[in-house]
């Protein structure tokens, strides 16, 4: 499977924005932005002012990039929100939301997507009973992503439940750190997405 192997920290100046893909990282002083709030490269540190496509362009980038998307799986998305009722940027972002991979760092076993990427490859989760070790799995309402035993142990998940108690749980999501399990109570709203993000940019850029 194709997957971005540079540097995270380059995507987020690049941006210009946190993606939050470092986990920890992110919030100290280390961060990227916070030493270098410019873009990388050369001629980095040069006002370049973005118009037109080229907003749209960002946004589709920013979005992607912050849930760890290849074009071909953020494209796919996207036509799948496109076919859905309701508004498309608004389901583009709830299916995002939606994916294991996400759900699995929003309920605090991961200090980043990325690394809840791995847990789940890892077939660390199980959802009914039956292990899923498929990133992009999409969680629906009354779904149980439970830990599974024999990962229960794992310092570093137990460590990333003990720092992510100040981030919070999105309130579409109920975390049970008794049982190591999360479910989904309901459908993430746009009120429920913390995002600074222009979704209706990308339906403007792929309606083109």
């Amino acid at each position: 499977m194709a997957r971005y192997t540079g540097s995270t920290c380059r995507l987020c100046r690049r941006e210009g924005t946190k993606l939050f893909l470092k986990g920890e990282r992110c919030y100290k002083e280390k961060c990227a932005i916070e030493r270098r709030n410019y873009a990388p490269g050369q001629h980095g540190q040069k006002n370049r002012k973005v118009v037109g496509y080229g907003l749209q362009l960002q946004e589709k980038q920013k979005i992607r990039n912050h849930y760890g998307l290849m074009e071909k799986q953020f494209r796919r998305t996207f036509e799948r929100a496109q076919n859905m009722k309701g508004v498309t940027g608004e389901n583009m972002l709830s299916l995002l939301e939606r994916r294991l991979d996400n759900v699995v760092f929003q309920l605090g076993f991961a200090s980043s997507r990325s690394q809840a990427r791995q847990l789940v490859r890892h077939g660390h989760f199980q959802i009914g009973g039956r292990k899923v070790n498929v990133p992009s799995f999409e969680v629906r309402v009354g779904h149980e992503v439970v830990l599974r035993e024999k990962a229960r142990a794992n310092p570093i998940i137990l460590s990333n439940l003990e720092s992510a108690g100040g981030r919070g749980v999105p309130s579409w999501l109920e975390m049970n750190r008794t049982d190591f399990a999360g479910k989904v109570v309901a459908l993430p709203s746009r009120e429920d997405m913390k995002q600074p993000f222009q979704e209706q940019l990308v339906v403007e850029l792929y309606s083109k």
